[in-house]
């Protein structure tokens, strides 16, 4: 007897359904239909892999046949005739290019090895203290009683004031730091409108002339400092100074993935009161904590892949060129991986979330993200007895990989 032929697959629209509004606010329902239509999808429209499957993602991940240089994409900015044809994009994905994050081996260990010694436990540990004064002055200023947006008036401000003290940015850099930030989050959206990439383009090139400027006014800094491994990086030769310029924004500027973890981890335990009080009632829980706000409503919407060589991804071929993207939402409530996935536990064990990937690629800096925190959830529990939502969350709609709020009424009690 001959085997049923397989149902046809709608089209997804996938950026419709990418840049809708409604599926930034609450992507969950759908990403778990198309996930059990299938772990690994392709756009015909840009050629573009989808994974949403936990497994495919990390395999994927681990995977020497993909990496992360984008110059590879075959349709992507750097295909031939696209700096004639569209000379904003190749300027500006050019010019971001050369740092760790977009870079393969070797290139990519050469430039993570200068700053990986930073970020290891001992090295954050000597942290705490900065970390835990600037939250103390935020939280010190927040009004009790009179509803504020936690956003404006904590969440935005911790994760800049310490990725600005790491480099030894003086204060008054904040505003514009901000600003600059604002417009180079958006590059990580794939496909950009021709007004996002100009003020991008714009951002980027007085972002790294501002940094040249500050290298050169550190030098001679301690090594043993953020700063001063950059300043002896460059003086050995181990990055020319594009490379070293582009790490430092790069560095920088990756406080966002800190500031949406510090409102959706927010806005989830506000929405499950059971597993607020039993964070109240048990302090030890908050590492734990911390993973599961990161699986529940991760800050980023894709993980990015491009194929070095032809690859087989959950039974799917993905050719040599090819862009691949994880779907961090689908993969991180995956219940092949996770028991009851949409619920929100703060004890789950264990948490395999992949927020920041996997792989050689894994995010050099998750340790700092969740070490600030954990303690910025620490100092709002102790100083406030109550904390209430005081109107509706509002996402961010003009972004579609970063996913986060914009605004976050509260009262503080």
């Amino acid at each position: 007897m001959a085997q049923d032929a397989m149902p046809e697959v709608a089209a997804i629209d996938w950026w419709g359904m990418l840049t809708d509004p409604a599926y930034l606010a609450n992507p969950h329902a759908e990403l778990k239909r198309i996930r059990e239509l299938g772990a690994v999808h392709r756009d015909d429209y840009t050629g573009i892999y989808f994974v949403l499957g936990h497994s495919e993602f990390r395999q994927m991940a681990m995977a020497p046949e993909m990496g992360r240089d984008t110059r590879l994409w075959t349709n992507g900015w750097s295909r031939p005739g696209s700096q004639e044809s569209d000379p904003v994009s190749y300027s500006l994905y050019s010019e971001f290019h050369h740092q760790m994050v977009n870079a393969d081996p070797p290139d990519h260990r050469r430039m993570r090895d200068v700053y990986e010694k930073a970020f290891r436990p001992g090295q954050m540990a000597l942290l705490v203290p900065m970390i835990e004064a600037e939250c103390q002055e935020l939280v010190d200023a927040l009004p009790v009683g009179t509803p504020v947006d936690f956003m404006a008036a904590f969440a935005n401000h911790l994760p800049l004031r310490v990725s600005r003290n790491l480099f030894g940015i003086p204060a008054d850099m904040d505003a514009q730091l901000a600003v600059w930030n604002a417009a180079l989050i958006k590059i990580g959206d794939i496909l950009m409108p021709a007004d996002q990439k100009r003020d991008a383009l714009a951002a980027l090139r007085a972002y790294k002339a501002y940094l040249k400027g500050h290298l050169e006014a550190c030098q001679g800094q301690s090594g043993d400092s953020f700063i001063g491994l950059a300043a002896a990086a460059l003086a050995d030769g181990t990055m020319n100074e594009d490379e070293t310029l582009n790490n430092l924004l790069g560095l920088v500027s990756g406080n966002e993935t800190t500031v949406t973890l510090l409102g959706n981890g927010m806005l989830s335990l506000l929405r499950n009161p059971a597993e607020f009080q039993k964070l109240r009632s048990n302090p030890e829980l908050m590492r734990p904590a911390i993973e599961e706000m990161l699986r529940y409503e991760p800050s980023i919407n894709f993980i990015l892949r491009v194929a070095i060589r032809d690859y087989t991804c959950g039974g799917v071929s993905v050719p040599a060129g090819s862009l691949a993207i994880g779907l961090v939402g689908a993969i991180n409530r995956d219940p092949a991986r996770f028991e009851h996935p949409d619920t929100f536990d703060i004890a789950r064990q264990p948490n395999a979330q992949s927020i920041f990937g996997g792989g050689p690629h894994v995010c050099i800096g998750a340790a700092l993200a969740r070490l600030e925190a954990q303690t910025a959830f620490g100092a709002l529990l102790r100083r406030f007895e109550r904390i209430e939502l005081a109107g509706e969350p509002v996402w961010w709609s003009d972004r579609t990989n970063q996913r986060g709020l914009q605004s976050l009424p509260l009262r503080f009690v």
